[in-house]
């Protein structure tokens, strides 16, 4: 049966209360997750997770596709930075989301959010400031009136009127209760008993949030004239990067850091506080819970505060105010994946509200007008609104390049091969296929197929030393710079030129000669290049997919098992390929690379990849060969000898160390306006939370409920419709139909038996469901 992977990276906006809605779609992609792995592992669920892994099943009976859906990459920003940290946290140990849900209805109102001393005592608390609450909220044209509801004007009316009278100018809401309810949130999922890991074992999961360094910290740029200057940098992203575990409960990272990243991320000027870690660190007292990685923790987010010694005095506000759609942050993650089978990339962002028209309303005459803009929307929108929602064209023309260079780079390889495949029989000759690949003879074969290659590759191969001379030098100044907090990512191109020449000291001014690489060349290579053994396991891999090549001669049950052992051996170079391998020992000498560069690159050859570790890939791979059917075999020596062909030819193009997850991505959007199954009107006819400046849903418990049925609902829809859409043979109109009803129906059961949410609501949605899709 052929298998394949659906991968999503989920992309999560800014969008205020609007994050209601996305916790409903989020839950949704976190059902379709548990439906998958169910399928996987041949067990039942209830609900709508149920009516998603019936979808699995009757894709897999009726197109002979086993189809496994894994959401592996998770950015966000502002408040739907939240709800990535919790589905990341729920995907990687299997917990639930349910105990989120309640954060959202119960806690996500002013009422809850509002500091208490900041909460008026009396009706006529701060009676200084009742005039001004009167004229704000009184006078024609107001924020409320241009932007709420009339049927629940008064209530906001008398929830904005309290903060007004209870804090002037500061935040009216309290950034420390905020801490808490996210780390009661956490500590609730760890509670529930968790179910099975939803991603397979050591399956790479990243989460990244966005946030804003208030103050900012001075970062190096090198120029020509002056030699450096230094800027004021105020992005901040929070990363997390876990190999999924085999037993459930694991915590993703300590929840404190997956505090600090949400607080922070969400940090809505004007509306809270700055975090600063002295919130955290009272946090951890209270709860009693001891933070054992908080100095790597900060070393890793923030290098440059914790060099210059001022990590206390960095304050933290909402990631959205200079990146809204951290689509580039999803981009870096895919880097050094691989894939072992057929794979379908997503790019999936949630967009709430897609809308951007002009506000327009009706006069006396029933002409509809644009409505002018007002003192406090044109400020508003000015420092807060216009940021937010400027368009993502430039981050959606980056990610179609790559695709396309994905693409154009997989024909190039599939173009190569039959002459590839032809001069490797010419250099061996048919027989050698019949062999046994014990160790010693991969060696001399592999050695032979070197030298070819380099000789084929006549003038051009200089080109290709250069190139892969450099994309060493580049990750061995990365290793380094991770190494020492004080260096900044921009000092790495001083590095790795500080390296150049001191390697051009030692003889490798001129990589090549006559004879093609020179001896100290070849040493290097030997001794640096980790890249060259990992993409040439990649793309051992690659041919063992169906989706490359199809041969009916060879069993799956074979494929899967070389698979397995292509992977095994491929871990054994990524493990060193890491900075973490190199010990303790490796910072203080790392620190020294711009006053002693060779004392760097003496410590790197000796530590980071070795002999051993050739010695053992090498018996391994003799192993696998050894075990597989002739014709696979054959496959599988032909790509391995000719990669020096492949890699001579395709390296100046990639310019990387790593073939990745070698497949074009594709770029899905859920939003209101992308989900008309059951209304048609989109964002403004069904969310509530746009109201008052997306704001709204914190003023009314209705508007939440509303918004997460709704969330539900349309992610529901459009999970679906990713499912449906990767399949080769269309799926029939009728059966989508029948999965979105059962799905929408299985949803709204849920949330009765909750009754977290109002019945009459339920009820009338359920109503609207039957009538638009059937009984």
């Amino acid at each position: 049966m052929r298998q394949k992977e659906l991968r999503l990276a989920l992309v999560c906006y800014g969008g205020v209360s609007l994050a209601v809605y996305m916790h409903g779609v989020t839950k949704e992609v976190w059902h379709l997750a548990r439906a998958s792995r169910a399928h996987l592992d041949g067990e039942e669920l209830d609900g709508v997770a149920g009516v998603y892994r019936d979808l699995l099943a009757r894709i897999e009976s009726e197109q002979d596709v086993r189809l496994r859906v894994l959401p592996d990459i998770l950015t966000g920003a502002s408040a739907g930075g939240i709800n990535a940290v919790f589905l990341a946290q729920a995907l990687y140990s299997g917990g639930s989301l349910e105990p989120v849900t309640d954060l959202w209805l119960k806690n996500a109102d002013v009422t809850e959010l509002t500091a208490r001393e900041a909460r008026p005592g009396w009706r006529f608390a701060k009676f200084w400031a009742q005039p001004f609450a009167d004229w704000l909220l009184r006078r024609s044209g107001n924020a409320v009136d241009e932007t709420v509801s009339p049927e629940t004007r008064k209530e906001v009316r008398e929830k904005v009127s309290s903060l007004v009278r209870g804090r002037w100018f500061s935040p009216p809401f309290s950034g420390e209760r905020f801490s808490e309810m996210l780390f009661e949130a956490l500590q609730s999922m760890e509670d529930t008993k968790p179910g099975p890991v939803l991603l397979p074992p050591s399956h790479s999961v990243n989460l990244l949030v966005t946030a804003t360094d208030f103050r900012g910290h001075a970062e190096t740029l090198r120029l020509n004239s002056p030699p450096q200057v230094e800027e004021t940098e105020h992005r901040m992203p929070i990363a997390f990067e876990a190999k999924a575990l085999l037993q459930p409960g694991g915590q993703l990272a300590d929840p404190l850091e997956l505090v600090l990243a949400a607080r922070a991320t969400a940090s809505f000027p004007g509306a809270f506080p700055p975090v600063m870690l002295d919130e955290i660190d009272r946090l951890a007292a209270m709860e009693g819970h001891h933070w054992a990685t908080r100095g790597s923790f900060l070393s890793r987010i923030m290098p440059a505060h914790v060099h210059e010694g001022t990590v206390n005095d960095v304050a933290l506000i909402d990631g959205a105010v200079l990146v809204n759609a951290p689509f580039g942050a999803a981009l870096k993650a895919m880097k050094g994946r691989t894939s072992q089978r057929e794979v379908d990339r997503r790019f999936v962002y949630i967009e709430p509200r897609p809308d951007r028209s002009p506000v327009e309303s009706e006069n006396a005459e029933g002409e509809t007008t644009i409505r002018p803009l007002g003192w406090f929307s044109t400020i508003f929108g000015a420092l807060s609104t216009i940021p937010r929602e400027q368009p993502i064209r430039d981050d959606l023309e980056r990610i179609e390049k790559q695709s396309r260079d994905a693409h154009r780079l997989r024909q190039i390889v599939m173009g190569l091969r039959p002459d590839i495949d032809r001069a490797v029989e010419k250099l061996f000759g048919r027989t050698f296929f019949l062999d046994s690949p014990t160790p010693k003879r991969l060696s001399s074969w592999r050695a032979k197929a070197q030298t070819a290659a380099a000789d084929r590759a006549g003038y051009t191969f200089s080109a290709y030393a250069e190139t892969k001379f450099s994309v060493i030098l580049d990750r061995l100044a990365e290793l380094t710079c991770k190494a020492v907090p004080g260096f900044a990512m921009s000092d790495c191109d001083r590095v790795a030129n500080d390296f150049r020449r001191e390697l051009a000291t030692r003889g490798l001014a001129r990589l090549c000669d006559d004879s093609g690489a020179s001896p100290e060349a070849i040493a290097f290579f030997r001794s640096h290049d980790v890249g060259f053994r990992i993409r040439r396991l990649q793309l051992l891999a690659r041919r063992l997919s169906r989706d490359w090549e199809i041969d009916p001669d060879i069993p799956d049950d074979a494929l899967d098992l070389a698979r397995g052992k292509i992977y095994h051996i491929l871990s054994l170079y990524e493990g060193v390929d890491d900075v973490a391998h190199l010990g303790k020992g490796f910072a203080p000498i790392a620190a020294t690379a711009i006053e002693d560069p060779g004392a760097v690159l003496d410590f790197l050859a000796r530590n980071r990849m070795p002999p051993e570790i050739d010695i053992e890939a090498e018996n391994l791979l003799a192993e696998a060969l050894s075990e597989m059917p002739r014709n696979l075999k054959r496959r599988m020596l032909l790509t391995y000898l000719g990669f020096p062909f492949y890699d001579v030819a395709t390296l100046p193009l990639l310019q990387s160390e790593r073939l990745d997850e070698y497949n074009p991505v594709k770029i899905d959007r859920i939003s209101p306006d992308d989900a008309r199954s059951i209304r048609e009107g989109g964002t403004n006819d069904t969310l509530r939370g746009t109201e008052f400046y997306n704001f709204g849903a914190f003023f009314s418990r209705s508007y939440r409920e509303n918004d997460y049925i709704w969330g539900r609902l349309h992610g529901a829809e459009r999970m679906i419709d990713l499912v449906v859409s990767t399949l080769e043979i269309p799926m029939g109109e009728d059966a989508v139909r029948s999965a979105k009803r059962s799905a929408f129906l299985a949803i709204l059961d849920e949330e009765a038996k909750t009754r977290r949410c109002s019945s009459a609501l339920i009820e009338q949605l359920r109503g609207e469901v039957i009538a638009r899709l059937g009984d």
